[in-house]
């Protein structure tokens, strides 16, 4: 399994992540990714990937599958609970 990260992931999102305190790495992603606590899929037909970041907040990973390559489009933090599932 490949794992391709967009620049928008890797130029803004993160760093920003890193400005505001949380440690989110690539790794982390694929971790998620590839175990995660809760999935779904957005309003425009991606997939979504959750986990724990810490007991009240969770790791939001949006990316799409082609064939064996995963494409990681954006992440982002939300409080445990605002994805009905993650409660």
């Amino acid at each position: 399994m490949k794992f391709v990260f967009t620049k928008h992931l890797t130029r803004d999102k993160l760093p920003v992540l890193k400005e505001f305190g949380w440690k989110v790495t690539k790794v982390k992603i694929k971790e998620i990714i590839k175990n995660s606590q809760w999935h779904g899929i957005t309003r425009y037909g991606e997939k979504t990937a959750m986990g724990l970041v810490d007991s009240k907040h969770i790791l939001r990973v949006i990316y799409r599958k082609e064939n064996d390559i995963i494409t990681v489009i954006t992440v982002h933090i939300a409080r445990r609970g605002k994805y009905g599932s993650t409660l």
